[in-house]
């Protein structure tokens, strides 16, 4: 069994909340003793608190009306946020300061074969905590004057945290049937506190992957994106690889994986380099849309692998149809078509350049291309292409690395001397048109690009005077004359 990234720890519940922890608290227990009302805090704050993590979200389970509990308590924080009912789901919610603080009316769920939405009615504690997805979760401390502060256990959940192990309170197979989302969220909670999925429980996974088809994929990508911020991606990407989710969400993820051989020449499993990329560059940044970039930059290899006789298997332009998927992709797992989407589109059409660069002297007309193209992205961009070399030969990797360096080092030098980050033409197609007294034509065009490629190829300095000289020469030459 992997060794669990937190370690659990039951006297961390006994020691002194946060001073809006405290204060909630004891308007909760305040509330609970003047008017005879069971609650419990319940659920992910429990599980944190053990493992020593940081959680903001209280979730309490009431013997009664949750958005009743919820008034009441609010009244007694001066301090608390209008309370939200959401009578769909049976449940109130107010923000405290920085904590979002959540109440349910306990209740026991059925469901029928042919849905997931559960027949809900009044319920105990343990009836609630039988609904749980895991057993860690299903941990529960008393809010009430007779047992304040006991930890209420009935399925092990404390000894599955010291084991670092993800198991359901029910039969896995009904926990799972029941709600398909608990299947991501259990990859999930492996990558993310870096335990292992009970057996029983991995198997069920696997017999019921289909049924994550009837959950939105708005709930499936907000799961996914949260299992890209965990320490280790690999982690969750592989175990939704081996359970087969990932085959019916993400099939173009899938299909990197595998090695054909002709010849007795094969390449690279290109899912498993994926997910070294994406670990590569978890290790140095946070950032979800750059990791996204790392999870896409070859997603186009299996659609242009090639096996060429005497050169071995090809890959050629994966990088340009790659960042024509990534809209396509974006769109089926419903990500936002927005600019983060046209960040990991421009990533994944750049990630070779800076890799060819390290692998050949390095010019500053190279560079200043670079530099051009990738703007302000430009240092996210060479995070991802450091994070991209991944060869098992040391001689390779220290080679590769100390010629990446240079490239560094050139890409500083030259932006300091020519300032082409997010560059901006130093004369605009309207300094032209009045130059030379013309409308908008293609002569126009043709003289700003001749300015761009001059400057690019270190012909002519990134500045307006010698710009707009070399402007009124390229005029000459179109047979135009100066206003």
């Amino acid at each position: 069994m992997a060794e669990p990234f937190f370690k659990p720890d039951v006297n961390r519940i006994t020691k002194s909340p946060g001073a809006q922890e405290a204060r909630l608290f004891e308007a909760v227990k305040s509330y609970a003793q003047k008017t005879g009302t069971e609650i419990y805090l319940i659920g992910g704050w429990v599980r944190d608190k053990i493992l020593g993590r940081n959680c903001k979200d209280l979730d309490f389970v009431v013997r009664g009306s949750g958005e009743d509990a919820a008034r009441g308590i609010a009244a007694l924080l001066r301090e608390a946020g209008s309370v939200s009912v959401f009578k769909a789901f049976g449940t109130a919610h107010f923000r405290f300061h920085e904590l979002d603080v959540e109440f349910v009316g306990a209740r026991k769920e059925s469901y029928r074969s042919d849905s997931r939405k559960p027949i809900v009615e009044n319920g105990s504690l343990q009836d609630d905590q039988l609904r749980r997805d895991f057993t860690i979760n299903a941990l529960a401390i008393s809010m009430n004057p007779a047992d304040s502060g006991k930890l209420i256990d009935p399925f092990q959940g404390l000894a599955d945290l010291e084991k670092g192990l993800l198991r359901t309170p029910l039969d896995p197979e009904q926990t799972f049937s029941d709600d398909p989302l608990r299947m991501m969220r259990a990859v999930r909670f492996a990558g993310q506190l870096g335990f292992e999925i009970d057996a029983a429980a991995k198997k069920a996974i696997t017999s019921k992957a289909e049924r994550i088809n009837i959950i939105s994929m708005e709930r499936v990508h907000d799961e996914l994106n949260k299992m890209l911020m965990c320490p280790l991606p690999s982690v969750s990407l592989k175990l939704l690889f081996e359970c087969k989710l990932l085959h019916h969400f993400f099939p173009a993820l899938v299909k990197l994986h595998g090695v054909e051989h002709v010849d007795g020449k094969g390449h690279k499993d290109n899912f498993f380099h994926t997910l070294e990329v994406l670990d590569n560059i978890s290790f140095k940044t946070d950032k979800l849309w750059l990791r996204w970039a790392a999870l896409l930059h070859d997603i186009a290899k299996p659609a242009t692998k090639k096996f060429e006789p005497g050169a071995g298997w090809t890959f050629h332009g994966h990088e340009d149809k790659g960042a024509r998927m990534v809209p396509h992709i974006f769109r089926s797992l419903k990500l936002p078509m927005n600019e983060n989407m046209k960040f990991v589109q421009k990533l994944v059409q750049l990630h070779l350049r800076p890799i060819v660069l390290s692998k050949e002297e390095v010019t500053d007309s190279a560079v200043r291309r670079l530099l051009f193209d990738a703007g302000d992205d430009i240092d996210d961009l060479m995070l991802l292409c450091e994070s991209d070399i991944t060869t098992k030969n040391p001689k390779k990797m220290e080679r590769y690395l100390r010629n990446f360096e240079l490239v560094k080092v050139k890409l500083k030098e030259v932006e300091e001397k020519d300032h082409l980050r997010n560059w901006q033409p130093p004369v605009s197609g309207e300094d032209i048109m009045k130059a030379f007294a013309i409308k908008p034509s293609k002569e126009v065009g043709i003289i700003k690009t001749a300015i761009r490629e001059a400057i690019l190829e270190g012909q002519l300095p990134n500045e307006q005077h010698a710009a707009y000289q070399f402007m009124i020469e390229k005029g000459k030459e179109l047979g135009m004359t100066p206003a």
